[in-house]
Order: structure tokens, then C-alpha cells, then sequence
């Protein structure tokens, strides 16, 4: 059974965790970002970076990251942001146009990851 990870920073909710750790392993919920995309981007990655922590993970951990967009024009800036808040070599990914995302219409991304625990 998987240990579901949660903190005052990131309480449960009712549909998720903001993690589960299972043995060697760490899954982590997507995390948003609002508002201009770079600036949404350092917010959905400084808090994915907090919730594997929670789980006593790091980024060098991180095998898999999927990123949602809502607009594939924000990708070279997003990417601006990622390649240098991700430690090299960076993790296998997959970034996709989702177009709606939750939080709203203000949300500019949303990324979630697994990695090593």
C-alpha cells in the first residue's frame, strides 16, 4: 500500500494526495501555476520541488516529469524557466496543450513528476 503525502503547505484534498510514495518510488500531483508563464512556471516547479521533499526526494530523483500547458505558444518560455530550475541531466518528459486547466482560467501550467524516493 502506498503512503499518500500530505502537509499544512499542501493539505489532502478530497479527490488526492500531493504525493504518494510507494517503496523506491514517488508520485507526485500536478502542481499549477497562474498568471505570466514564467513566473507560473517557478511557482509550479518550487512547488513540486517542495512536495518531493515532503516525501524525502529531490530533483536529482526525478526519472519522469509530464507538463500541461494551456497554451503550446508559452512553450520556448516555459522552457526558458525549466531548463534552468531542473538539475542536469534532466528527467525523461512530455509536454502537451491541455488547454483548461484546474484553478481556473488564470491557470498557465500545471506539472507533476515521478522520481526515486
Amino acid at each position: 500500500m502506498s503512503e499518500k503525502l500530505s502537509s499544512e503547505q499542501f493539505p489532502p484534498k478530497p479527490h488526492g494526495s500531493a504525493a504518494a510514495k510507494l517503496p523506491g518510488l514517488i508520485f507526485c500531483s500536478g502542481q499549477i501555476g497562474q498568471g505570466e508563464i514564467k513566473a507560473a512556471t517557478l511557482t509550479a516547479l518550487t512547488n513540486l520541488k517542495a512536495v518531493l521533499e515532503l516525501g524525502g526526494s529531490t530533483l536529482e530523483d526525478v526519472a519522469k516529469v509530464n507538463i500541461f500547458l494551456k497554451d503550446m505558444d508559452d512553450f520556448e518560455a516555459m522552457n526558458s524557466v525549466y531548463t534552468t530550475f531542473m538539475p542536469t541531466p534532466k528527467p525523461a518528459r512530455t509536454c502537451i496543450q491541455a488547454g483548461r486547466l484546474p484553478g481556473g482560467e488564470t491557470t498557465a501550467i500545471e506539472i507533476e513528476c515521478i522520481a526515486r524516493a
